[in-house]
Order: C-alpha cells, then sequence, then structure tokens
C-alpha cells in the first residue's frame, strides 16, 4: 500500500465526514468482506478516497446513485464486476467481490474463473451478455452494434445503462487500487507476496 491507513484518531475533519459516511455504507452493503483494520483504518478503496474526502464523497455520490437503480439482478452485476476486476487484476476488488458474488447466489466456480479472466461455461443467459458487454468495453472501442442490440433486447435500455456504469465505476476502483498497490484483505497483492 503506498499511502497510509488513516485510523478514525488522525482525521481531519473532512476525513472525519468521509469515514462517518463510508461507515455508513459499508454497513449498508459491503459486510461480506473485512473492510477495515485492527485500528478502525479503512481497506480498499475507501483507504485511498479518504486521502481526498471531497473526491471520496463524489465517487460514493455515484455509487449511491447506481445502486438506487436496481435493475439488474446482483448476480449479473457482480459477473460484470469482476469481469472487470480481472482485467486489471485489483487484488482488493477481486477480494471483496468474490464475498459479494457468492452471496448473490454465484457459484465458487463462476467466481474462480471470473477471477481468473475466464468465460464461464455456466453463465446465465443474462450472465453471458453482462460478461460480453464487459469484456468487449474493457477492450476499447465501441461497444460492437450487434452486442449492444442483443443487451438492449435483453435489458431494455434503463439496465444497459446501469450495467455501463458499473462497468465505468469498477475499472474506476480497479485503476485507483492499482495505482496504489493496495492489497488484497490477507495483505497479498497480485503476485500473492505480503506486503
Amino acid at each position: 500500500m503506498r499511502l497510509p491507513l488513516l485510523p478514525p484518531e488522525v482525521l481531519t475533519a473532512d476525513q472525519r465526514t468521509f469515514y462517518d459516511r463510508a461507515r455508513n455504507q459499508i454497513e449498508r452493503g459491503f459486510t461480506a468482506f473485512r473492510t477495515t483494520n485492527e485500528d478502525g483504518a479503512l481497506l480498499g478503496p475507501w483507504s485511498v478516497f479518504i486521502h481526498e474526502p471531497a473526491v471520496g464523497a463524489a465517487h460514493y455520490d455515484m455509487i449511491d446513485a447506481v445502486t438506487a437503480l436496481k435493475r439488474l439482478p446482483d448476480g449479473v452485476k457482480q459477473v460484470a464486476i469482476l469481469a472487470t476486476g480481472a482485467r486489471y487484476q485489483a487484488a482488493y476488488e477481486l477480494y471483496a467481490h468474490a464475498a459479494l458474488a457468492s452471496s448473490a447466489g454465484l457459484s465458487k466456480e463462476k467466481v474462480a474463473t471470473l477471477a481468473a479472466r475466464g468465460r464461464p461455461v455456466d453463465l446465465t443467459h443474462d450472465e453471458t451478455i453482462a460478461y460480453d458487454v464487459t469484456t468487449a468495453l474493457l477492450d476499447g472501442g465501441v461497444l460492437p452494434g450487434p452486442l449492444y442490440a442483443v443487451a438492449l433486447e435483453r435489458f431494455g435500455q434503463p439496465a444497459l445503462t446501469e450495467l455501463v456504469l458499473w462497468i465505468g465505476i469498477y475499472a474506476q476502483v480497479a485503476i485507483t487500487l492499482n495505482a496504489f498497490d493496495v492489497p488484497s484483505e490477507d495483505g497479498s497483492g497480485r503476485d500473492g507476496a505480503a506486503r
């Protein structure tokens, strides 16, 4: 980790406001994995965003807004997020969303294959479309017309927009995690080496 973890007792007023908001958000949907260390310092993307609390607040405003849409099933959303995290090899993102994907009903085998940058053979139709849209967008360029048409027909415009927003959000999260070498919960990075 290239930024220091900040325990609650050293936070500025702005950082404390962000910390309290992050803890509230964590309690509402991110309890399946470790989000703080023994000192109460935030882990994962929260450990980066707390250094720039105004930016962190804006980021989580976006997440809260997209979360409120609730147009995609959780499993479909987690397929897209895991495929994004795997593309960037973002250790904490893969760690956290493996737990959330399991809670959303994805099998351990699906999660493992997605985390290894593979396309599971037993994806549902909706999960397959989400995976294909995610990988196509992460390859760069315009989403191919035939794939866009299939996704639009299956999900409708509002849910397809939500899918694209999740991919963008978690690409940003993955890049942020990697820039600051944020390890997975157990202290290992992409290479498994202790930090």
